[in-house]
């Protein structure tokens, strides 16, 4: 489905990314992880067409993607939820969700979403821009879900939800992939949620995959490996559990939580 080679990007002369090269197939959930400034969100831009790369290549079904086809990429089937939710906050909710249907006779009606988000039921008539952060979030991937996507990236799904809530909203996500067969890319700083639901994972760290494979093999990993690439220091003294846990916080900072 999508298909990453060799990416190199950043902002001006700055490489952000170097050299990455990742793919998701249909029906799987990929989880792309690192600390924060690693470069995952820039990876989402460039794979949605807002950034382009100085280098490699980035291939939905077989066609390249280029900068500055947003539109043409959304009407292809990629959809794409910021870490700023992605919501028009003038809006009413039923308003964004309309807006956000793809074509007539899409595959997901707004009847399902609204099973899989029942909160938002009750708030149809409420402006986005009154919703409380969790709300916001559920109606920004209720609006993904709504376009039909065979591509789907979340960025930081669990910002500013419950753990609770959180874990509902990517058993949703799991559970679209496996029915439709989409395709989805999740980044997300709750390592211990990520893996739980993805089939495979990458690492990101200053720029650079240190990890690629399967999501239990990184979630039973005894190695340190993960917590290494979060501190950016990558040796056989990295702590051997990655059962710290470190508070989630506005500026970024990871929760590993318990993830064996």
């Amino acid at each position: 489905m999508l298909d990453v080679q060799g990416l190199t990007v950043g902002y001006g002369p700055s490489a952000v990314v170097r050299d990455l090269s990742l793919h998701v197939d249909a029906g799987e959930v990929v989880a792309l992880l690192g600390p924060n400034g690693a470069g995952k969100t820039t990876v989402l831009r460039t794979i949605a067409g807002l950034l382009a790369p100085s280098a490699g290549s980035v291939l939905f079904r077989g066609h390249p993607v280029r900068q500055g086809q947003t539109d043409q990429l959304a009407g292809r089937g990629i959809g794409f939820v910021p870490d700023d939710r992605g919501v028009f906050f003038q809006l009413t909710v039923s308003e964004n969700l309309r807006l956000s249907r793809r074509r007539r006779g899409s595959a997901v009606t707004l009847e399902e979403v609204l099973e899989h988000f029942p909160q938002l039921r009750p708030l149809m008539s409420r402006k986005a821009g009154l919703l409380s952060g969790g709300e916001q979030q559920m109606l920004g991937i209720a609006r993904a879900l709504l376009s039909d996507p065979l591509f789907l990236m979340i960025d930081e799904m669990s910002l500013g939800l419950a753990p609770i809530i959180a874990d509902r909203m990517i058993r949703v996500v799991r559970e679209l992939a496996r029915e439709r067969q989409m395709a989805v890319l999740l980044v997300e700083q709750h390592v211990a949620l990520a893996l739980s639901h993805a089939d495979r994972a990458y690492v990101l760290s200053h720029g650079n995959a240190t990890f690629d494979g399967r999501a239990d093999t990184l979630k039973n990993d005894t190695t340190g490996l993960l917590e290494a690439s979060y501190l950016g220091v990558m040796s056989s003294s990295a702590p051997s559990s990655l059962s710290a846990e470190v508070e989630d916080s506005d500026d970024g900072n990871v929760a590993f939580d318990d993830c064996q």
